[in-house]
């Protein structure tokens, strides 16, 4: 096995493993009780009946309503109302509807909220008819917790490198390249023929992690050891990618102090030529650079070390426990998780299908930009399905932003990242 197949195996081992050991559940029950761990009953067949309550949260609740007529109409004894959320009352709307116990009966749930979710008894064990196999394995990994999904990957996104392909011909740049050493070399390049920085960084604050992440993860890092018993962050891979991410600023290639909202724009002027983001970027940047500019850039993956490995974002759909109709609800789900179904919410929202044979479609398969960030999702990973994970995060974008501005020293900052997130514990 290549030293780029056992990195990967062993990433997905160890989150795995990370599920493995979140926040617990009695696996004990009496016999009149549901079964607390994996074991979902079975969903009846026929068509879907009664009434639905639906949360979603942002574009979706406002699109979501145009699929659940379709449904409806598949269903006609069954009636569906979304909600829409606001994303930034959601996760208390949530917690405070559990406590209560009015949850709805299917929600829109951030990836990084099912563990917690879970340790209050919330969701509802994923049933035999959704099969799992057909989701891009980094975006499932996001609905388990204790080796039990509790969720569907509704849809996806991932970070690939956005790069100006006209000034990188200037530069001199013949190829586009693959491994860390040759992105920052693009970088200095992009700069000693004019541009003002090499490459827009996240230099600290709010998801400052969700950069420095997938480097740990390209350099054979982890959140937790190998069996899932406790933190890494202080592991030499962890440091070393760390160091990597501190010497764009140190070396000057990178801006301590970009000013926010401008990435576009200075992409289009070619001040900053590289940022590392979404496809949701591409529109964005073409607005910002005028008709022609979709010729004058193009997306690469992530560099890698070990592995090409980025982050994974998107949204699950999870049915909660107190729902009075949960066969309805997962079969709203298997509608939603469906090929077509998939490909039809992606233009209605670009959403990026969770489902992998989705992206067979023209509409994806046809636009080259769009296939590379579909390439890219099988080595996209998420971060742990644990309680405590947002307060973790907080203290990793702490730190991140002391190695970036303040020239801290990298095994000074996982060191103090371990240290704390030992003390949060995983939940």
């Amino acid at each position: 096995m290549n030293t780029r197949k056992r990195a990967l195996v062993a990433l997905t081992a160890a989150l795995s493993l990370l599920s493995i050991a979140a926040c617990g559940r009695d696996d004990t029950a009496d016999p009149g009780e549901e079964p607390a761990g994996g074991e979902s009953s079975e969903i009846a067949e026929g068509p879907a009946t009664g009434s639905l309550e639906v949360w979603a949260m942002g574009a979706e609740g406002e699109k979501l309503p145009e699929l659940a007529e379709a449904f409806m109409a598949e269903n006609p004894d069954l009636e569906i109302n979304v909600t829409p959320v606001p994303w930034e009352s959601a996760h208390d709307k949530f917690t405070a509807s559990i406590a209560a116990g009015t949850a709805p009966d299917l929600a829109q749930v951030g990836t990084t909220w099912m563990g917690e979710f879970v340790a209050l008894d919330a969701l509802d064990p994923t049933p035999a008819l959704i099969d799992q196999g057909k989701f891009f394995e980094g975006a499932q990994q996001t609905t388990m917790v204790n080796e039990t999904s509790y969720a569907v990957p509704w849809y996806v996104e991932t970070r690939l490198v956005f790069y100006r392909t006209d000034l990188a011909e200037q530069a001199g740049i013949t190829e586009t390249p693959s491994d860390w050493e040759g992105l920052k070399e693009m970088a200095k390049a992009y700069q000693d023929n004019g541009a003002e920085w090499g490459i827009n960084l996240q230099p600290g604050g709010t998801g400052s992690w969700q950069t420095v992440l997938p480097l740990m993860w390209s350099n054979g890092g982890s959140i937790t050891t190998e069996d899932g018993s406790e933190f890494a962050f202080d592991s030499e891979e962890n440091v070393e990618a760390l160091t990597y991410f501190q010497s764009y600023f140190t070396d000057g290639i990178a801006n301590t102090a970009p000013t926010q909202g401008t990435t576009e724009a200075d992409f289009a002027s070619g001040a900053v030529p590289m940022f590392i983001s979404g496809p949701w970027m591409m529109a964005a940047v073409e607005a910002a650079g005028g008709e022609g500019f979709a010729d004058k850039y193009d997306v690469m993956p992530m560099p890698e070390a070990e592995i090409s490995a980025s982050f994974i974002g998107g949204s699950n759909l999870a049915v909660f426990k107190n729902s009075e109709n949960r066969d309805a609800a997962w079969k709203f789900v298997d509608y939603l998780t469906q090929e077509e179904t998939q490909v039809e919410w992606f233009g209605l929202t670009t959403d990026l299908p969770s489902v992998q044979a989705a992206w067979d479609d023209e509409s994806l398969s046809g636009n080259e930009m769009l296939s590379k960030f579909g390439t890219q999702l099988e080595t996209a990973f998420a971060p742990p399905s644990i309680q405590t994970w947002e307060q973790i995060a907080n203290a990793f974008d702490s730190q991140v932003e002391q190695v970036a501005k303040a020239d801290l020293d990298p095994a000074e900052a996982m060191a103090a990242i371990q240290q704390e997130a030992t003390s949060i514990g995983m939940g």
